[in-house]
């Protein structure tokens, strides 16, 4: 039977789709999002003088770990042998934020996409989780795919 792209399986139950059959490939994709926070946070995160400790390095660890266990938390997601992670966090001064940007690579014959929003998601939950004490009010948000290639679909970017 050629693999349907589809999660759903012939009786319209969900299933995880079959990708047997797609040719392996590298890809790429690149997932960006923001925590703002008030001034006073975002001072304490760029000065290291958080109580719980450096929250930009300890978040992008822990976006790294999330990326690595996407299949475990999100339903019919594939597990993905990744071949590379790449985290980063900068404090934004300008609008009292932390940008964050998650790149994920594997060669395989599906995509990558949600190993690297979730990479963003888990970082930007850690920075919150680091620094609620001091500020409840973070808000997680933007949070989007910027690019992915490889694959049968090739290239995506975002608008600006």
């Amino acid at each position: 039977m050629k693999a349907r792209l589809t999660h759903l399986d012939e009786n319209g139950q969900a299933a995880m789709v079959d990708v047997s059959d797609k040719t392996e490939t590298s890809r790429t994709a690149t997932a960006a999002g923001r925590v703002f926070m008030t001034k006073k946070t975002l001072e304490l995160i760029k000065s290291g003088s958080n109580k719980k400790g450096d929250a930009l390095s300890v978040a992008r660890l822990a976006g790294i770990m999330g990326a690595k266990k996407t299949s475990e938390i999100i339903p019919l997601c594939h597990p993905l042998p990744l071949s590379g992670i790449e985290v980063m966090l900068t404090p934004n001064s300008a609008d009292s934020s932390v940008d964050i940007l998650a790149t994920c690579r594997v060669l395989g014959r599906t995509g990558v996409e949600m190993e690297a929003l979730n990479a963003v998601m888990i970082a930007a939950l850690t920075v919150y989780d680091m620094c609620k004490a001091v500020d409840r009010s973070m808000t997680i948000s933007n949070v989007r795919l910027i690019e992915k290639s490889g694959g049968k679909s090739g290239l995506y970017k975002a608008d600006e």
